[in-house]
């Protein structure tokens, strides 16, 4: 066969017979079926766990951590008051000593 999915060695035709003689003379036949079963469950339990992981990452991205907008929210809403100057008296007091040289 010159498919490339061959290509690569996998079994194909008489090959997966002599793999199923191989198992059943490993195992037996009367572990067969509880040998499957086993693989069928570990399976659903494989595939329900991805689908509840696939379910979780949906609704974490459809639900985004969006607040409501605000006056307090918005730039600038908490900045402090800004700072006025306090006058100053320009004249000197009377009594100040003055220097002389």
């Amino acid at each position: 066969m010159d498919h490339p999915f061959f290509a690569i060695g996998l079994p194909h035709g008489v090959e997966w017979l002599y793999i199923l003689i191989g198992v059943i003379i490993l195992f037996g036949a009367d572990k067969l079926p509880k040998l499957a079963r086993g693989l069928g469950k570990s399976l659903g339990e494989f595939k329900k766990a991805k689908e509840d992981f696939e379910k979780e990452m949906h609704s974490a991205a459809n639900t985004a951590d969006v607040k409501p907008v605000t006056d307090q929210n918005r730039i600038g809403g908490n900045l402090p008051e800004p700072v006025r100057p306090t006058p100053v008296a320009t004249a000197t007091p009377v009594d100040a000593p003055t220097k002389t040289s």
